[in-house]
C-alpha cells in the first residue's frame, strides 16, 4: 500500500452550546483537507491534513484532528501538482482521504461523547422511517429489522 505512517498530530475539540440546550436540525458537517504536501525524499511525500466535523456550522461545537500522512510514490512530481494547482492526483487523492476518514471518525465519535455531542456518523435506516413506515426486506424477503447477514 502506498500509505507508509499515519499519525495525529493534533486533537481540538469544542463545545459552544449548553449542555441541555435543544437545537432544532441540528446539522453535522464534515469536512478532511490536505492542508500541505511537502517530499521527504524521491519516493516519499508528507500530505498533512485537517478532519473537521462541525456542529450547526460551527455554533454549537466543532472537531478538528490534524495529522500526517507519508505516501510512497513519485514525490516529487506530488509535492510538484500541488505547489502548482493545489490538487493532488486521483491516485492519491482518494486512498489519502479515505485514510483520514477512517482514522480520524472514531476519535471524533468517542470525543463527541465526552463533549455530549451527537456521534458525526449518520443514523441507521431504520432510525430515519416514521410511525407506520413499513419495514425494509432484506435478503430472501425477510423484514431487515431482525435479521442478521454476514458477508
Amino acid at each position: 500500500m502506498p500509505i507508509k505512517s499515519f499519525e495525529v498530530i493534533s486533537i481540538d475539540a469544542k463545545r459552544f452550546s449548553r449542555l441541555g440546550e435543544r437545537i432544532p436540525q441540528l446539522q453535522v458537517d464534515q469536512n478532511t483537507s490536505v492542508t500541505s504536501v511537502t517530499a521527504l525524499s524521491d519516493k516519499e511525500v508528507q500530505l498533512e491534513f485537517r478532519f473537521t466535523v462541525n456542529y450547526a456550522k460551527g455554533t454549537v461545537g466543532k472537531i478538528e484532528i490534524d495529522g500526517k500522512i507519508v505516501w510512497d510514490g513519485d514525490a516529487r512530481a506530488i509535492a510538484s501538482q500541488w505547489s502548482q494547482s493545489r490538487a493532488l492526483p486521483p491516485e492519491v487523492f482518494s486512498p489519502v482521504l479515505f485514510a483520514a476518514y477512517t482514522n480520524c471518525t472514531p476519535t471524533a465519535v468517542l470525543t463527541a461523547r465526552d463533549l455530549s455531542l451527537p456521534p458525526p456518523i449518520p443514523p441507521p435506516p431504520y432510525a430515519q422511517q416514521g410511525p407506520g413506515a413499513k419495514p425494509q426486506k432484506g435478503a430472501g424477503g425477510k423484514d431487515a429489522r431482525h435479521s442478521m447477514e454476514v458477508a
